[in-house]
């Protein structure tokens, strides 16, 4: 019997495969035309696919890389795994209790190890050891759909308790495990065909554990040097305990909350914990004496407005009259805006801004002189200026805020001294499981979909399309300035994804199925199947999350 064909386009090259080929046999015969690592496959018309899967018949295809953002990130995702298998191989699998990928240190994650067993470097020489000896015998990383029921009582057999409690909320019949050789676990989202894939990483013993460093999607072949960010780390490590005291270190356990607590005392618990931690940062302020300029930065949806209102309430506790400033009002007329390598207005860099009026009317003010203050009006691109002008008593105090207010260019001209800097971000506490992170992009990508939706009627299409931009002004202009902040807050709630639910899943169904963006959208949908989610008829109306959802007190 003749065997069956079907004719395969790639790249606008048409070859005849036997019907069942798997499309990783495809993409060994073009990998020689791709810079980077293959790893996942676009099938039709956007439907993504792992390599394992195989041709059915006449199809287009085209190939997704390390290069790519889906392609890093699922590089990511099997690097864990591989991590996590050669941990329990090295230490023994009766000895580890679990393996717990925390959150983002540098380019790569920060791990602990707990059971039987002590992180030294002689241990993580082994395991790297491990992670190569397994990358190159190639070994397949394996996949198979169980019964949900099966799942739980797998999970629970391997002490897999995190991922018992999640998936005892799951609506679906069908689990997807992964194997690599005997050991098992679930991922959420797809996986490279084999650990030979799997070939960059470094590890770092780091505090209580360690960190493995990832290459980034700009450069997938090289490991970049470790550079740790001491005070956002700390920051993090401080959430992470604050979950595991709470006993909400997961979604599973979340989920627990909302069905068999109260939530309500677990909504005013998480409040009073980040009102607590204001009003130390207000004290810390007023007992330095000499600070006139609070300036405040962080990346988008961190919830710096309502951080500001909270904060001046707290200063103003403290003896002292908090005045608001938003650098945004000293952007430059619209005509002068800098473009961006697209043709776009580029409002993100710092030329955006009109530094040099900033300056002035800052120093002004701290010399007691009367200044009238600019008023951005973003309909006509131009700037207006107050009927009144503001000056500063003894006791008053500006609180700035800004995406660059913590570049020195920015402040340049007024003095060290008078300056209290703060970098304020959702660094979200919760994940998955002990093997699932969430990350904090995707926390604040969610609070800006439902925050847009509202104040701007953007539909999720547009907020989506422009999150890459976002996120590559953040790089720029943010993040390589936060370490300079004399403190770090946290906006992050445990409770705030159980919450938004409810807000962003209609948003999310609304995408076009055939955009760019809808397999955005489809991944965060299946993110929130894993949330039992409830109303915010608890959240109070100073929250920060009320920035996002309405309904605050604060005029934002």
């Amino acid at each position: 019997m003749e065997e069956r064909k079907c004719r395969v386009s790639v790249n606008g090259e048409i070859r005849e495969y036997p019907v069942g080929t798997a499309y990783q046999t495809i993409a060994e015969d073009y990998q020689s035309c791709y810079e980077h690592q293959i790893v996942l496959v676009f099938v039709g018309n956007n439907q993504l696919q792992e390599l394992r899967k195989r041709v059915e018949g006449d199809c287009k295809i085209r190939f997704v890389t390390t290069g790519d953002a889906i392609g890093h990130a699922t590089y990511k995702r099997s690097m864990c795994f591989l991590l996590v298998k050669a941990v329990h191989d090295v230490a023994g699998h009766d000895k580890i209790e679990r393996v717990r990928i925390h959150f983002s240190v540098d380019k790569g994650y920060y791990c602990t190890a707990e059971g039987d067993v002590k992180v030294t470097q002689d241990f993580l020489e082994k395991v790297s050891a491990r992670m190569k000896q397994l990358s190159a015998e190639k070994i397949p990383i394996g996949k198979r759909s169980v019964h949900t029921d099966d799942a739980i009582e797998m999970f629970h057999r391997h002490g897999m308790y995190d991922k018992e409690r999640l998936f005892e909320y799951r609506r679906v019949s069908k689990v997807n495990i992964y194997s690599m050789n005997e050991f098992e676990d679930y991922y959420y989202g797809y996986m490279v065909p084999d650990a030979g894939c799997l070939k960059y990483f470094s590890l770092h013993l780091y505090d209580e554990g360690f960190v493995i460093q990832m290459p980034e999607k700009e450069r997938p072949e090289e490991v970049p040097e470790f550079k740790p960010s001491p005070k956002l780390f700390q920051v993090l490590k401080e959430s992470v305990l604050w979950g595991d005291c709470q006993d909400i270190e997961t979604v599973g356990a979340l989920n627990d909350m909302v069905t068999k607590g109260d939530m309500r005392e677990v909504v005013l618990v998480q409040e009073a914990h980040q009102e607590r931690r204001i009003g130390e940062i207000a004290k810390q302020i007023a007992d330095k004496g000499n600070v006139r300029f609070v300036l405040i930065a962080g990346p988008s949806s961190s919830g710096k407005t309502t951080f500001s209102h909270r904060l001046s309430i707290q200063l103003r506790v403290n003896g002292l009259k908090p005045h608001p400033i938003a650098v945004d009002n000293y952007f430059v007329n619209r005509e002068n805006t800098p473009r961006d390598k697209d043709g776009n207005y580029n409002f993100e860099c710092l030329e955006a801004i009109d530094i040099v009026k900033f300056n002035e009317d800052m120093k002004a003010l701290m010399e007691g002189k009367e200044v009238y203050l600019p008023v951005f009006d973003f309909k006509s691109g131009k700037r207006k200026y107050e009927s009144r002008p503001k000056k500063l008593g003894p006791q008053d105090i500006l609180v700035i805020e800004g995406i660059h207010c913590l570049n020195p260019k920015l402040t340049e001209l007024m003095g060290d001294e008078s300056k209290f800097k703060i970098y304020i971000s959702a660094l979200t506490q919760l994940n998955i499981d002990e093997h699932n992170r969430i990350p904090t992009t995707d926390g604040r990508l969610i609070r800006r979909l439902v925050r847009d939706a509202r104040t701007r009627g953007a539909s999720a299409m547009k907020t989506i399309s422009m999150w890459p931009s976002v996120r590559r002004g953040e790089a720029e202009n943010i993040f390589p300035y936060q370490e300079q902040a004399d403190v770090m807050f946290n906006s992050s709630l445990l409770y705030e994804l159980a919450v938004l639910k409810q807000y962003v899943e209609p948003l999310l169904f609304g995408v076009d199925k055939e955009s760019e963006e809808y397999l955005e959208a489809k991944r965060l949908l299946k993110f929130f199947d894993y949330f039992v989610g409830i109303g915010s008829e608890y959240v109070p109306t100073n929250s920060l999350l009320r920035e996002f959802i309405g309904g605050g007190c604060f005029n934002v």
